[in-house]
């Protein structure tokens, strides 16, 4: 009976020793991190992906979301209707000018020679900003530069198209100045798109048609 009970006894100190040595390792072990809260973001496609966002992920602020109406309207571009001007420069008496000396006289006010094969006038150095144009009255209009001394051209025809990379007035303003420095310089004709003379009252109406179309069309 005594080596039956020391055998219990010692049983027991060996539970009750266990018992404390796993309760004190439970109470030991790290906490584990909470699962990190989860969002449901739509992809293309329909289909969704599960992104972990942080607790303090700041949420969007309705004060200043951008206003998606008002962004479209901004971003529709109304359509202007354009408005071309045009001079003639021709050679008087029906004679024809030579086509060296006409490069050269508008090469002399700052035409350049660009796309199209004709004369630019440009804003500044930049050659996609075209203020006003000058063409050959002789068909397709372009020059030939590489056999230009051999050519003669009767006229050519100054012509701007608004709206442009400038005001429309200040563009008008410029094509009149420099096809009266061509006229004086080739001894030519100054005539209107219909072939009629230039004359100052013309001349005017014409400007003021600039300034009706700006009013109408470009001014809010």
């Amino acid at each position: 009976m005594d080596g039956l009970r020391w055998l219990l006894l010692l049983f027991g100190v060996l539970v009750i020793t266990g018992v404390y040595l796993y309760s004190r390792r439970e109470r030991n072990k790290p906490e584990a991190d909470p699962e990190p809260s989860v969002r449901v973001a739509p992809t293309l496609g329909g289909e969704t992906v599960d992104q972990e966002v942080p607790d303090n992920y700041p949420s969007p602020d309705p004060d200043v979301a951008p206003d998606v109406e008002n962004v479209a309207a901004e971003s529709q571009v109304a359509e202007v209707p354009q408005k071309i001007v045009t001079l003639r420069l021709i050679a008087r008496e029906g004679g024809a000018f030579k086509g060296d000396e006409l490069i050269l006289s508008m090469r002399g006010i700052g035409l350049r020679h660009g796309q199209f094969g004709i004369f630019h006038q440009y804003d500044g150095n930049d050659e996609n900003r075209t203020i006003f144009s000058a063409a050959s009255l002789v068909e397709p209009g372009s020059f030939d530069i590489a056999n230009i001394k051999e050519q003669e051209i009767p006229g050519i025809s100054l012509f701007l198209v608004l709206p442009g990379p400038v005001d429309g007035i200040e563009a008008f303003d410029m094509m009149m100045e420099a096809s009266r420095a061509l006229a004086q310089s080739l001894d030519a004709e100054l005539l209107d798109e219909s072939g009629s003379t230039l004359s100052i009252q013309r001349e005017r109406y014409m400007r003021e048609e600039v300034i009706q179309y700006q009013h109408s069309h470009l001014v809010t």
